[in-house]
């Protein structure tokens, strides 16, 4: 098992918690009231510093509740938590939705997922192996039926 250390910054901060047994994303929550008008986005203070384990990062995703009834969801989703970052973490939400949306104090703004990354040894090569089933079809070239 994963140990995921959290520093609580402000006297509002909570842990991040899973809703149930065997979730996948972290809720996590908002420690300032904010509001995001109708087709902008903020920068929301979750309140947390996190030291992510040696080999992961963690994903930044939308509440499905929040985006399916007031179209609010996380603009980079899933935004990304480098293993060496060390500052606040902080969550950029936009508004889709025609009304003005209110973040509460408290209210859960978002969910982490922890992931394991990969060391990557980049290789700068002049030619690459085109001769798979695929090639170089890309955008739109699977159909939508």
């Amino acid at each position: 098992m994963y140990e995921l250390k959290v520093k609580l910054l402000y006297p509002n901060s909570k842990l991040p918690e899973f809703a149930n047994p065997g979730d996948a994303g972290m809720d996590v929550f908002s420690v300032e009231d904010k509001l995001i008008k109708s087709g902008e986005s903020e920068l929301i203070s979750i309140g947390l510093v996190l030291e992510l384990p040696k080999n992961t990062e963690i994903q930044v995703r939308p509440k499905s509740g929040l985006a399916l009834n007031n179209q609010i969801t996380v603009l980079n989703a899933p935004g990304t938590i480098d293993e060496g970052y060390r500052g606040e973490v902080k969550i950029v939400i936009i508004n889709h939705g025609k009304q003005d949306f209110m973040i509460k104090e408290g209210m859960k703004v978002a969910q982490l997922v922890l992931k394991p990354t990969y060391n990557v040894k980049i290789c700068k090569v002049d030619y690459i192996n085109n001769d798979t089933d695929r090639g170089s079809n890309g955008f739109g070239s699977s159909g939508i039926n």
